[in-house]
């Protein structure tokens, strides 16, 4: 017999209690309190039925196994990269994003292309002739690809026992709800209880799940914080849709590090990986003025973006600042040391800066080809095409130095740059060898300055 009664329950760290608050007692969020129906079993039974009997018992760590973790390699280069080298056997992977961002084309595609693993893909979105329309616009079949349109976690769980896949895919994890709470689909406890079970279903039978997420409008994965902590991998599928390009970062793995990421083009027969994101992120305009190419790294990738400005008079008392792709307090923040240091003034003009091709950047060393391009299009004099620059900038207007020069310095090598400005400090930590690329050092901005514009 199942007794019932409403908890009062945090959207971020999964607290309950019997009464409503606020503020968290836990995370000291507001406004985070949400009603659900608790479900006390007086008998428990578990969701999931092992097919290995071995019982559980403690191991020295000294007897404990520590090779390699075996991996499934996903035909992908990029989604590889991300999970760390392709995906772990028995792990638990959760991809979040946007409404019609491509997470469901990704994942369809990613499965179509695998092959000798039979895969079960259970979709509480779409119907099975949905998904096979999917395919067919795709252009790729795969017979091991088994589609199921389910929202009961135990039917799922009988269907994955009589294919017995490779693969799990659960599209998505909102639309799960399972018997043994009968609070609605898609709420907090429900999602809770369905990823805790999935993740028992991978450890106990080594089957890789993979799990889709829905966002919130302040872009967060939907429903309790603790998903997050349940599972081994987060993946954010991220872009704007008026764009064709896509990242894909790892938020959290446990298989690998967080620093990589994937950069797909959407075409109209799927997602293609772009394996060389300078090339297409480069529009190549010589001679125009706001430009400025800067050498970035995200992740433990590098490559070249193109930075542009646009300078004007304000219209009215107050200037504008906006700023696409990049954060617009360190705009700001640039802005001053450019008119305090540099001796420019932009208190009265509108500044507009974006990042072309839709990315949005984090590294601190695109601020030297930002104020670069700023600069370009208030003196309406345009950069050298075949300049790059990388370097932080400090609120003193000195040149920091900037992390993994080396790669950067290659990449624009290998995109036929013919110099590049760079800290001074990274040029005398260089080994001493020959460069196809001229290396110019400085030490404040308005030494680059002077490079640019002389």
């Amino acid at each position: 017999m199942a007794k019932s009664k409403n908890v009062f329950l945090c959207k971020e760290c999964g607290r309950t209690a019997s009464q409503w608050f606020g503020k968290c007692p836990s995370c000291g969020n507001w406004d985070t309190c949400t009603e659900e129906i608790a479900i006390k079993n007086t008998k428990s039974t578990p969701l999931v039925h092992t097919n290995n009997n071995e019982t559980h018992r403690p191991v020295s760590i000294v007897d404990i196994n520590t090779t390699e973790d075996p991996r499934i390699d996903m035909g992908n280069g990029e989604l590889n990269r991300v999970l760390g080298g392709g995906l772990v056997v028995g792990s638990l992977v959760l991809i979040g994003g946007e409404p019609g961002i491509g997470k469901s084309t990704l994942i369809l595609q990613t499965m179509l292309h695998l092959q000798g693993q039979t895969v079960l893909y259970v979709s509480g979105e779409e119907s099975a002739r949905q998904l096979k329309l999917r395919a067919d616009r795709l252009g790729i079949q795969n017979k091991d690809c088994y589609i199921l349109s389910e929202t009961v976690l135990e039917q799922i769980y009988v269907h994955a026992k009589a294919i017995k896949p490779s693969i799990l895919v659960i599209d998505s994890i909102q639309t799960i709800c399972t018997e043994t709470s009968e609070s609605s689909t898609g709420s907090l406890s429900q999602i809770r209880e369905c990823a805790t079970s999935l993740l028992r279903f991978a450890k106990e039978n080594n089957i890789p799940v993979f799990i889709v997420g829905h966002i919130t409008k302040d872009g967060a994965i939907a429903g309790p914080k603790i998903l997050e902590h349940i599972v081994d991998t987060v993946l954010q599928f991220e872009g704007d849709q008026h764009y064709m390009y896509r990242i894909l970062r790892a938020i959290k793995n446990r298989f690998g590090n967080t620093s990589e990421l994937g950069i797909f083009e959407m075409q109209q027969a799927g997602l293609r990986e772009v394996t060389n994101p300078s090339e297409l992120l480069l529009t190549g305009n010589d001679d125009m003025s706001g430009i400025a190419i800067a050498s970035a790294i995200e992740g433990i990738r590098p490559f070249l973006i193109e930075v542009q400005a646009l300078t004007g008079t304000a219209a009215y008392g107050t200037p504008q600042r906006s700023a696409t792709g990049f954060d617009l307090r360190r705009l700001n923040m640039l802005l001053a040391v450019l008119e305090k240091k540099a001796g420019f003034k932009l208190a009265q003009k509108d500044v507009f800066l974006n990042i072309a091709g839709g990315l949005r950047i984090n590294d601190p060393a695109i601020d030297l080809a930002v104020i670069s391009a700023i600069l370009s299009a208030n003196l309406d004099m345009s950069i050298d095409s075949h300049t790059c620059l990388t370097g932080e900038v400090g609120l003193s207007g000195e040149i920091r130095p900037v992390n993994r020069i080396e790669q950067r310095i290659a990449e624009a090598e290998k995109l036929g740059f013919q110099q590049m400005i760079l800290p001074e400090y990274n040029y005398n930590s260089l080994p001493h060898k020959a460069y196809n690329i001229k290396l110019i050092p400085v030490k404040k901005a308005e030494e680059a300055f002077r490079i640019l514009f002389a």
